[in-house]
This record gives C-alpha cells, sequence and structure tokens, in this order.
C-alpha cells in the first residue's frame, strides 16, 4: 500500500450480478500524487470495480471512501461534487457540439458555474490546442480524451479513473498520454487510478499495481515485480496467450 494516507479507497468489496459473485473482499487505495495501476485478464472484474468506485453499482458489502467521507451509497454526480472525475474506454463526446459548447456544458454541470478562463487554463493543462469552434466530434481520438479529461479537470478533482485510456492511441500518442497522466498526479497531486492493458505504459508511469483474477485481488506492489509474479503470469499472461 501507499506509504501517505489514501485519498481514495475501498475495503472489502463484494459483489454478485446475474447470480454470480463478480467481485470478493477487494481492499485498494490511492494517495494523493500517486498513479496506481490496475490490471488482470479479461472477466477479472475491472470494469466492475470502476462502476463501484465510481457511484454506478452499489456493493453488497465493502465500503467506499472518498477524502475520508464514506460516499458507498452516493450516485456518480455526487462523487463529482466531492473530487472524484472518470473517464471510460471509449472517448465519447457531443459530435455536434464545438469544443467550446462541450466546455460550457461542463462548466455549467453543477454550482458553482465556471468560467471560460477555467476551460481555457484546463485545455493548456492537457495540451488541448484546437479551435473552440471545432465539432467535438471531428477530434481525433487522443484530442478526444484530452478533451474529456480537461472538462473534468476544471473542477480540479483529488482522484481520476482511467478506464484504458490508451486505448486505440499509436505510440507517440500514448507518450504524450504518458505525460499528461504524470503531471496530473505529480504536479497537480491527484490520486490516479489507471485501467490499462498496455503493460508498457504502467510499467513506464505506475508506482503500484494490482493485479485481478476472477475477482480477487492476487498481488500488489511494484509494477515489475508484479508483472514477474508466477500467479500473474499464470492468471493474466499465459491466459492473454492463449
Amino acid at each position: 500500500m501507499a506509504t501517505s494516507p489514501a485519498v481514495f479507497a475501498c475495503e472489502d468489496i463484494h459483489i454478485r450480478l446475474g447470480g454470480r459473485s463478480i467481485l470478493e473482499g477487494i481492499s485498494l487505495g490511492v494517495a494523493p500524487g500517486e498513479i496506481l495501476g490496475v490490471v488482470g485478464p479479461n472477466g477479472a472484474g475491472k470494469t466492475t470495480l470502476f462502476e463501484i468506485l465510481s457511484g454506478r453499482y452499489t456493493p453488497s458489502q465493502g465500503r467506499v471512501i472518498l477524502a475520508g467521507k464514506d460516499v458507498t451509497r452516493l450516485k456518480l454526480f455526487d462523487r463529482a461534487r466531492l473530487g472524484l472525475g472518470r473517464t471510460y474506454q471509449s472517448p465519447v463526446v457531443p459530435d455536434a457540439l464545438t469544443v467550446g459548447e462541450v466546455f460550457r456544458a461542463a462548466r455549467q454541470a453543477f454550482r458553482p458555474y465556471l468560467t471560460r478562463f477555467h476551460a481555457e487554463w484546463a485545455a493548456e493543462k492537457v495540451g488541448l490546442r484546437v479551435p473552440m469552434s471545432v465539432l467535438a466530434g471531428s477530434l481525433e481520438a487522443l484530442n478526444r480524451r484530452k478533451l474529456l479529461l480537461a472538462c473534468l479537470l476544471m473542477r480540479k478533482p483529488v482522484v481520476m479513473l482511467l478506464d484504458e485510456p490508451a486505448a486505440g492511441l499509436i505510440n507517440s500518442e500514448i507518450d504524450e498520454l504518458d505525460s499528461i497522466i504524470r503531471h496530473l498526479a505529480r504536479e497537480m497531486g491527484m490520486g490516479i487510478m489507471l485501467v490499462e492493458h498496455r503493460l508498457e505504459l504502467l510499467s513506464a508511469i505506475a508506482d503500484r499495481c494490482v493485479v485481478l483474477d476472477l475477482g480477487k485481488l492476487i498481488a500488489e506492489g511494484d509494477p515489475e515485480k508484479v508483472f514477474e509474479d508466477p500467479r500473474v503470469r499464470a492468471a493474466y499472461f499465459e491466459v492473454e496467450a492463449a
């Protein structure tokens, strides 16, 4: 576990969906400024875990703690107000809105309303350099991800959940994404939880990694050591290669 107190954590999370156990006894946390990688084979429970952490699912047992507050029963939008941001595997944006209109919608999502200067500041932080008049639907994948990150960043969240942010990106774009994520954690002090299948990205930027398999946490620690753990290789690498 991180040496600093966790800004975001879950304790003893259990959930059953469709009569099947999906997660069993999951406990983990991320500290301010820390990047935590979450990996595992398909069906391990990573997405379900993010759904619980973000507030879309309620666990049958366990609790979720955000900035010292028990938020287990709070919905996604309430957690957002308390400082939780989340992105999804697909960078879906409103195709018919301009970048400026997307920012305006984000600025006015809840009070206190923000100004266009907040949007300009956030766009600069993530390196989004496109005209505000451009249609969001015309942006390529990396700029779509930057736009979504900037909309979250305006509210200065304390933790970000990033679900496969490198999906659909080429190597040079992944390098840029790497720099953005590092900046959010190191310079802005956010806790970052990162689900990612590109293990080279996690090896480069994650402080710690946890590995899920069949709904259980089977390994945790330094990425290089975790990826060499025989249990991880059996559950993840060999399954992926099969």
